[in-house]
Parts: C-alpha cells; sequence; structure tokens
C-alpha cells in the first residue's frame, strides 16, 4: 500500500475503531449527511461488515423487526456499493462495501438505527488482494 491517503484512511478508520468510547450521540440523520463525490481510486475503501444474527430468535421474527426498522429501505445508504453479500452459515451476512471514506458516518447510521437488534454488527476495514496475488504468482511462475 504505497498510496499516503489510503494509508490515512486506514489508519483514521481503525483509529476510530479502537479509540471511540460509544458516548457522543450522534443527532444527524442519513440524509442529512453532506454528500460527497463519486467512489474514486484515491477516497474509495473496502469495509467488510459482519451481520451476526441474533441466534435466540427465529427468521420470521428477525425479518419483521428489520422490516419494521426500515432495514431493507435505508440500507446501503446512497452512494456506498456492495461489493459482495455472502450469507455464511453459522456467522450470519458478510458484506464487503465500497465507499469514500465521507460515507463512513452514514453507513454507520443506517445500521445503528435498521440493523441492530436483529444483528450484531462487526467492521473491519480491508483491501483487493486480487491484483497482488496474482502478480506474485505470476512472477513465481516466471521465475521456474
Amino acid at each position: 500500500m504505497n498510496n499516503p491517503l489510503k494509508s490515512l484512511l486506514i489508519s483514521t478508520v481503525l483509529t476510530s475503531a479502537f479509540f471511540s468510547t460509544g458516548v457522543i450521540a450522534q443527532t444527524a440523520s442519513p440524509a442529512a449527511v453532506k454528500e460527497t463525490a463519486a467512489i474514486t481510486a484515491d477516497n474509495a475503501l473496502l469495509l467488510t461488515v459482519f451481520l451476526r444474527h441474533d441466534q435466540s430468535r427465529s427468521l420470521s421474527e428477525l425479518r419483521a423487526q428489520l422490516h419494521k426498522q426500515d432495514f431493507f429501505k435505508s440500507f446501503p445508504p446512497p452512494g456506498i456499493e456492495v461489493v459482495s453479500w455472502n450469507i455464511t452459515m453459522g456467522i450470519g451476512h458478510i458484506i464487503v462495501l465500497r465507499l469514500p471514506a465521507s460515507k463512513l458516518v452514514a453507513l454507520n447510521m443506517a445500521l445503528e438505527s435498521t440493523a441492530w437488534g436483529p444483528y450484531k454488527t462487526e467492521f473491519f476495514p480491508s483491501y483487493d488482494y486480487r491484483d497482488i496475488f496474482q502478480g506474485l504468482q505470476k512472477k513465481a511462475q516466471e521465475s521456474n
């Protein structure tokens, strides 16, 4: 990761995740968050979101609460791209999102207001390793 902006974005997200106390209330709704430019290579980050099912409740109960909380209308917020969305047995939903750093607040607020209850949430900043791996693999094959 040679790009200083990407390094800064990832370190900011990680620092926020580790040092946030959670005592500051967020008052703006996702719609009130300032709109920004489209996702570009210079401002995008990948975020892997785990939505772990509340296994003490039935699927119909969980879906009813998600509908009541407008999860299906609100997630993901505008300007956030779903890269992949998988169900993993024993875990729940594993969603990879691409978003500009400026949309992180809107994403967090959408999940807090619509997903909490049916799911326990976990977030992991990530990056696409495929091109790096393929380059290393090609280099290794060429050296044989």
